[in-house]
């Protein structure tokens, strides 16, 4: 890709902020994020978590009809980064059950305390699937 046609991460940012593109990405990026829920096998609760705590009746709402969903720029990173913990898992594991039960297995290891890896995805924080992100990220060499 030629140099002048490559958005940079500020770029890629503030594009976010605009409702026009959010308005564009967020159809896309719903219907993207209940493939991957329903994949992972997520319930209700743990999908309203990831997505920032929305309300159950948004949640629905947003599930009924997701080309009408305007996400916020927070949703769409939360989608992202639960996008590429997939990613991230499909690398890693041979295959989809062995990396849903390490999923969902408890880990020692330093992000987790001792909670599985889905229980720190849904407590709530960005940064708590960001950490997940990166975990996986590093564990396959990605820096």
């Amino acid at each position: 890709m030629p140099a002048e046609t490559m958005e940079t991460p500020a770029a890629a940012g503030a594009a976010l902020r605009g409702p026009a593109d959010r308005r564009r990405l967020s159809g896309s990026a719903m219907r993207l994020f209940l493939n991957a829920a329903e994949l992972l096998g997520l319930n209700v609760e743990q999908r309203r978590a990831i997505l920032g705590d929305v309300s159950e009746a948004t949640y629905h709402n947003w599930r009924k009809d997701p080309a009408r969903v305007v996400l916020t720029r927070d949703q769409l990173e939360r989608v992202s980064l639960l996008l590429g913990i997939l990613k991230g898992l499909r690398l890693v594991f041979a295959d989809d059950a062995t990396a849903f039960r390490w999923l969902r297995g408890q880990n020692s290891d330093g992000p987790f305390d001792d909670r599985s890896p889905l229980d720190v995805m849904t407590a709530g924080s960005m940064i708590d699937l960001f950490n997940v992100r990166r975990y996986l990220d590093a564990w396959r060499g990605v820096k």
